[in-house]
């Protein structure tokens, strides 16, 4: 339990933090689809542990999808980039692909689908010690990047003109943005599964959303929802026999509807005690088609142009 409480809180803290850029640049189905490719890189660890007769014999599965995620994350920016297949094709090619080659790849490592479950749909019971140390490095990793470059890739995400205006490495960042999503799919696998892991990074932010004013703030705030929700979760499941990663994505989803509930009584409350806010969006998820007063009423649904 106190290491699936250790790994339940990185995953927390460190996969908000992805999903906050991912938000940004309406990425937001990037993490299910490096996942499905993980999913391929954990048979290809399975299937080199057993041929060198490692015990257990997935004790390559991380390593394995760390690989792979990261392979198939630059792919899919490098297709983005140029433009000749849309994004939804990437990712649709990355669905079916990592899917279709981990059943294929477990199948030659003499194991079964069955092996595979404990990945989809996530076993943060049976993190072992190993699995843990490689948690907290890739999830220190995460942080690390995510929150030390956070002007310069807040830059990229909101305007690529903008940041190469500006003399940023565009095309580094981008790929630094690609490479630590991947790292922060295979953190997160334990915890939540890779078919639910792109919840946990978006979820989180999406709630943030909803009250948060600048991307600093939505980032820090989704950061505390994500360690509530995984807590949560893996207390829950502790007393009840639930899926872990199930029963923490449906209360992000429970916390997202309550908040969407009480938003507009929150919109009311604040505009009576602060006249100068002006009146409530009645459709805060289309953007505006007139100027008016509040420049924020102008920003796109689901991002953010405050640092």
């Amino acid at each position: 339990m106190q290491r699936a409480l250790v790994a339940a809180v990185v995953v927390g803290l460190a996969a908000p933090v992805m999903g906050t850029y991912l938000v940004q640049r309406r990425l937001s189905l990037l993490g299910d689809g490096i996942g499905h490719v993980a999913l391929t890189g954990v048979a290809a660890g399975w299937l080199v542990g057993n041929a060198m007769s490692l015990t257990p014999h997935d004790a390559l599965a991380i390593p394995g999808a760390v690989v792979a995620a990261v392979i198939g994350s630059l792919a899919i920016d490098v297709v983005r980039d140029r433009g000749r297949t849309s994004g939804d094709v990437a990712l649709a090619l990355l669905f079916y692909g990592g899917i279709a080659g981990g059943v294929l790849i477990i199948g030659l490592a003499g194991g079964t689908t069955a092996n595979l479950m404990g990945y989809l749909f996530g076993s943060i019971a049976t993190v072992s010690q190993a699995d843990l140390v490689q948690i907290i490095v890739l999830g220190a990793l995460v942080l690390g990047v995510g929150i030390g470059l956070r002007p310069a890739l807040f830059a990229v995400s909101h305007d690529e003109e903008f940041a190469r205006s500006l003399g940023l490495p565009v095309r580094l960042l981008n790929m630094m943005i690609a490479i630590v999503a991947a790292l922060t799919v295979t953190v997160a696998m334990r915890v939540v599964g890779l078919l639910l892991v792109s919840a946990i990074m978006i979820l989180p932010v999406a709630i943030s959303q909803q009250v948060a004013t600048s991307f600093r703030a939505t980032m820090r705030l989704a950061m505390g929802v994500g360690v509530l929700v995984c807590v949560s979760g893996l207390v829950i499941t502790y007393y009840r026999p639930l899926s872990p990663g199930a029963v923490i994505v449906c209360l992000a989803i429970a916390v997202y509807a309550g908040v969407a509930a009480l938003r507009p009584l929150l919109a009311s409350r604040a505009r009576r005690t602060d006249p100068s806010r002006g009146p409530i969006d009645p459709h805060p998820d289309h953007p505006d088609d007139v100027l008016v007063a509040r420049s924020a009423a102008c920003e796109p649904a689901g991002t953010t142009t405050r640092e």
